[in-house]
């Protein structure tokens, strides 16, 4: 396996800035997810790692070798795609075998990596099989085989898994983890679902508009966010970001709604808000770190149920704030509902701050 790195990539169509200075590195053997909402610049930064695109500037490099001008097939890599490509006429032994056969490799060692592929997959009863009488968690299979026997130095994955129903994606995810687990492949992997980046990633990469918004692990990208962009595409419902004004008075701070409530902050809070570029502050709270009240409460602000949806072991309530939708998780045994009047408590050492002009966080430090 490989590294890969890409130096202040740049793709332009015209006047249209597709990705826009990247930069990264994936480590030998690393699994890193490139992942934003459609139109992000993600799937054009895999195409231009594969060779499927050519780099407007800038430089990718696969081991120590910088690759711009070679053809995709000189660049040691394999590509899975969202559609499978399967030879439909051909049954899965021809399909994993037909790579290896255009490079010329000698008739028995394509026989060895097709069946070393198909027992690494657990595969080895649907070799003599056609596409059409596989399911769609095998066709993906047989899809990853084929890129596994070239024994690539990079494995390009772009949504893979999206054509699949719910139950066989999270299955397919355990499979492709544990396929990197095996054989500490270096993986790039392309998804707009953050829950497959968190599940499976080593890193990820979040972009949007072109430009690499984060680049850390998905637990650091969850805990902590570099802007309100990342705050809330992150994270399953999604973080609920409050604007707000803040002000200070008798040496406290205070962020204080339209409507008139205030919430005093603590004192490490605090200070992130003076570092504020105005005095509008944006505050940020995932759903576990929100308890609902039924009753006022000190420290608590008053808010308005809005939707409830029980899941089982957990009832997810939206609530309007100040204009904002808050999401909250409660135990089933709380019961609430619609429009009923509600009071919120912020967990301050779990409060996220940015700044409500340029949207990035605010740090104490």
């Amino acid at each position: 396996m490989a590294h890969v790195v890409l130096k202040d990539l740049i793709k332009n169509y015209g006047s249209f800035n597709a990705v826009k200075s990247v930069s990264l590195t994936v480590n030998d053997g690393e699994f890193v997810a490139l992942v934003g909402p459609s139109g992000c610049g993600k799937t054009t930064t895999l195409n231009l790692v594969a060779g499927l695109t050519s780099v407007t500037s800038g430089d990718i490099l696969i081991g120590d070798q910088v690759v711009n001008d070679l053809d995709p097939k000189d660049r040691d890599i394999a590509m899975v795609f969202q559609n499978y490509a399967l030879y439909p006429q051909k049954s899965v032994y021809k399909n994993l075998a037909f790579p290896l056969q255009m490079r010329k490799l000698p008739k028995d060692e394509i026989d060895r990596k097709v069946k070393e592929a198909a027992r690494v997959l657990d595969m080895t009863q649907l070799l003599e099989r056609k596409p059409r009488e596989l399911s769609g968690g095998q066709q993906q299979r047989v899809a990853l085989g084929r890129a596994l026997v070239r024994d690539p130095a990079v494995f390009l994955m772009d949504e893979p898994l999206s054509n699949l129903d719910a139950k066989l994606r999270v299955q397919m995810r355990s499979e492709i983890k544990r396929f990197h687990q095996d054989l500490k492949a270096t993986i790039i992997y392309v998804t707009h679902d953050q829950l497959e980046a968190v599940t499976m990633a080593d890193r990820m990469a979040v972009m949007n508009g072109g430009y690499l918004q984060q680049y850390d692990t998905p637990a650091q990208v969850f805990a902590n966010p570099v802007n309100m962009f990342v705050a809330s595409f992150v994270g399953s419902p999604a973080m609920s970001l409050v604007p707000l004004q803040a002000s200070t008075s008798n040496g406290s701070t205070f962020l204080t709604s339209a409507e008139g409530w205030q919430l005093e902050l603590s004192p490490k809070n605090a200070r992130k808000v003076a570092k504020a570029s105005s005095n509008k502050v944006v505050l940020g709270a995932r759903h576990s770190t929100i308890r609902l009240h039924k009753n006022a409460e000190p420290g608590c602000v008053p808010a308005k149920a809005y939707t409830v949806e029980p899941t089982g072991d957990i009832t997810f309530v939206q609530a309007f704030l100040s204009g904002a939708i808050v999401n909250i998780s409660v135990p089933p045994s709380v019961p609430v509902s619609p429009d009923e009047p509600v009071w919120l408590e912020f967990d301050q050492e779990r409060l996220h701050l940015f700044d409500g002009e340029t949207e990035m966080a605010l740090r104490s430090e």
